[in-house]
């Protein structure tokens, strides 16, 4: 086993005497990258966005906008890392450095002041700067449009960073503002190239280790043989533990990198999605092909939690407040669970048994999940937040109808937030089906969602409140429905 290491700017830095736990962002600053910032530890506010080398959809490599806050430094290991100091280019003579035509624009335009947030926001832009699928569109210079700028910018990049000074309009003029990379852009050309392969990591400091193993075989055995160890993938909830709970764990075992959860296939009846891909990566991939998860990702939390999260985590942690779970029961997706004597496939609707408790047994892992086609043609998913970004919901509700002839022939119907688990609407879709899909019928069956589930009090909002913003969302969809086909 190699020492652990990490190409920091592309200088390799040993990651030894780091504990396991430390953060990419503790890693960087005791280094002397104090450009990396830590505002709220909890992946929300961006000061830390760093880039990293990660596989490409549309080139061999992207590269990626993490939260160092979250990922510990042991789970880069053999990877590469540009921070804000990185992306300025010295001359040989150590003459004053080059701006990045990123920073550039931040400067010039005014889009930092305080400064604090000004290192993570840059970091955030050069990922979509360097978005291989990001062209200048001649006909948006008049458009209504404000969240896309004319030379290809989405300003959803950036929706993860936070700024208490600029107001915003400075930095989405520089977002605008900056053009393409150049071909002799070295960050540019190393897209070309394949991001580093995956190592095998076995890092142990003050009787704490993390784990990395080559396959998936390798990582049962050690789960069979080490049932207290932490799981990880994108770390963007066990980041949060680390830093705010103060989590030590004894043995994390990593297992974003395992080539066997990281595969997205489509079969004749079914689209099998692996566990560790990350959403940006599920929904570039899918571009749309699975509508209810499109409209799914541009509300889950932000563009830098999306970097690194994964549907693999969200379901594992059985939070009954998760964004994918009351789409994907809407979609009546299955997890196919892996252990040493085998796999399993087992119904999301049957899979959580209580709070933050499912059917997964000690040393199983989720390996994918399974959306079965052909898809219902009507969808929507409705989240109920106080912001419309980068919020936890108060309610998810995630919808998926087949209607023929103006009637109901099946519905699915998923929730969240008014439970202890994530769960089927079931006496809703009863009320629906086979009923013609009317004015009358919707506002009956909004009735009867109301009723759904056991929604409580807490700072988030009311059970009153939850259970009208059920019937509303129906009340919703049918409006949306009908404008849809009048139109």
């Amino acid at each position: 086993m190699t020492e652990a290491r990490i190409t920091v700017n592309g200088k390799e830095t040993p990651i030894s005497p780091a504990a396991p736990h430390t953060t990419v962002l503790d890693f960087l600053r005791e280094r002397g990258l104090t450009g990396t910032k830590e505002g709220c530890a909890e992946g929300e506010c961006g000061a830390c966005s760093v880039l990293v080398a990660r596989p490409g959809v549309n080139k061999p490599t992207d590269w990626v906008a993490v939260n160092a806050c979250l990922v510990p430094a042991a789970a880069l290991d053999g990877q590469e890392v540009i921070t804000s100091e990185g992306l300025a280019t010295v001359g040989e003579d150590g003459t004053a450095p080059t701006l990045h035509p990123v920073q550039e624009e931040m400067a010039v335009r005014g889009g930092s002041q305080c400064g604090y947030c000004t290192p993570g926001f840059i970091c955030s832009m050069a990922s979509e700067y360097y978005r291989p699928d990001r062209c200048a569109h001649a006909d948006s210079a008049d458009s209504t449009d404000h969240e896309h700028g004319p030379n290809g910018f989405d300003l959803h990049a950036l929706s993860g960073n936070l700024c208490r000074c600029t107001g915003y309009r400075p930095i989405r003029d520089a977002a605008f503002a900056v053009g393409e990379p150049t071909d002799e852009d070295p960050l540019a050309q190393r897209r070309e190239q394949a991001p580093p392969a995956p190592v095998a990591t076995e890092y142990t400091q003050d009787d704490s280790t993390f784990l990395r193993k080559e396959t998936l075989a390798e990582t049962l055995q050690l789960l069979r043989e080490r049932p207290d160890a932490v799981v990880v993938a994108g770390s963007t909830d066990y980041g949060v533990e680390v830093n705010i709970r103060s989590r030590r764990a004894e043995c994390v075992v990593a297992i974003d990198r395992l080539p066997e959860l990281r595969e997205l296939r489509v079969e004749s009846d079914y689209i099998e999605i692996g566990a560790a891909l990350t959403l940006t990566e599920i929904e570039r991939r899918l571009d749309g092909d699975v509508p209810l998860l499109a409209e799914l990702f541009p509300q889950f939390a932000s563009r830098l939690i999306r970097n690194s999260g994964t549907l693999g985590g969200n379901l594992g942690t059985g939070s009954p407040i998760g964004d994918s779970p009351p789409v994907l029961l809407a979609l009546e997706a299955s997890l196919v669970l892996a252990d040493v004597d085998g796999e399993r496939v087992v119904p999301l609707a049957d899979y959580f048994t209580g709070y933050r408790q499912s059917v997964r047994r000690p040393g199983e892992l989720i390996r994918a999940v399974r959306v079965p086609t052909p898809l219902s043609p009507v969808t929507a998913f409705h989240k109920i937040a106080k912001r419309r970004f980068d919020d936890i919901s108060s309610v998810a509700v995630g919808f998926a109808l087949d209607i023929q002839d103006g009637i109901v022939r099946k519905a699915r119907i998923g929730l969240g937030g008014v439970a202890a688990t994530p769960i089927r609407a079931l006496a809703t879709e009863a009320a629906l089906e086979g009923k013609p899909w009317s004015a009358e019928t919707v506002e009956a069956a909004a009735r009867v969602l109301r009723g759904e589930g056991t929604p409580m009090d807490d700072h988030r909002a009311s059970s009153l409140y939850r259970s009208a913003m059920l019937g509303q969302s129906l009340l919703k969809l049918h409006a949306q429905t009908t404008e849809a086909v009048s139109s």
